[in-house]
Formats: structure tokens, sequence, C-alpha cells
């Protein structure tokens, strides 16, 4: 059953943290979070208030995780993981994750969304074929794999 004041103070929450006052969302997001402590949304959005108020990375992102692990077909929650690897500059995780929401929530749109925003393409080898040329598909590969080679060395 949803606790009223629970639920008008995470609304409340939400309410800062969209208009950009993340200080502001986090103690009303916190209290939701008293009143109903397995609430994998509450502990969701705690980890993206705490991230984005006090940059406490390692915090946010065990919270974001524990509420995956709590609901794993809820977009949202990794939506929310994603804005939290977004704002720590790890734009690599955030697309993995936002991938593995695929895999649970294959039509949500706005995980679709969020991942072509996120997509960290190179230029094509060859700029004057089109990128789907297949010359430049696989250029394209073998580019791919010898950085992947010399980043390991």
């Amino acid at each position: 059953m949803i606790h009223l004041e629970a639920f008008q103070e995470f609304r409340s929450g939400l309410t800062f943290l969209r208009g950009g006052d993340a200080h502001r969302a986090l103690p009303h997001l916190r209290s939701a979070l008293d009143h109903e402590p397995s609430n994998p949304f509450y502990i969701s959005y705690v980890g993206v208030a705490v991230a984005a108020a006090e940059q406490r990375w390692a915090e946010a992102e065990k919270l974001c995780h524990s509420a995956m692990r709590m609901n794993r077909r809820q977009a949202q929650l990794y939506l929310n993981l994603a804005e939290v690897y977004v704002a720590a500059d790890r734009k690599h995780d955030a697309a993995d994750v936002l991938a593995r929401g695929l895999h649970y929530a294959p039509h949500d749109q706005r995980l679709r969304m969020a991942l072509e925003r996120l997509a960290l393409r190179r230029s094509a080898v060859l700029p004057f074929l089109p990128r789907q040329h297949v010359i430049n598909r696989n250029l394209g590969k073998l580019r791919h794999h010898a950085l992947q080679v010399l980043a390991a060395l």
C-alpha cells in the first residue's frame, strides 16, 4: 500500500529535481525513502539526487543498483543509473546500462532515445563514402579492434 505522506514527499522532491534544484530535492526524497524504505523508485531517485547535489558517485551508484535489483523490468531505474553515470563523466558505463535496460524493456522508447543521445561514434574512415558503405564499415571495424589492442598495451 502506498503511504500518502511518502508519495507527497516524493512528488515534491521530484519537482525540485526536475527543476534542477537537487539540493532542495534531496531532503524530500530521503523523507519519502524513510517512510517506504523498500520502494525502488524512492531509492533510485535518492541516488540521482545524491549524485547531482553532493557528487557522491559511489553512494549514488550503489543506491541505483540496489533499486534495479529490486525491479529489473522498470526502464526508469536504468535511466536513473545512466543519469548518475553521465554526471560522473562515465558515458560508456551509461551506454552499457541503457543497453542492459533494453534487454529487460525492449520496447521502451525512452531507453532507445537516451542511448542514441549517448552514441559515441567516430567519423567515417573514408569521409567521401557513405558511413554504411561496405568499405567504411569494414575499415571502421578494423580501426575499432586496432584501438582496443593499443589501449590494452
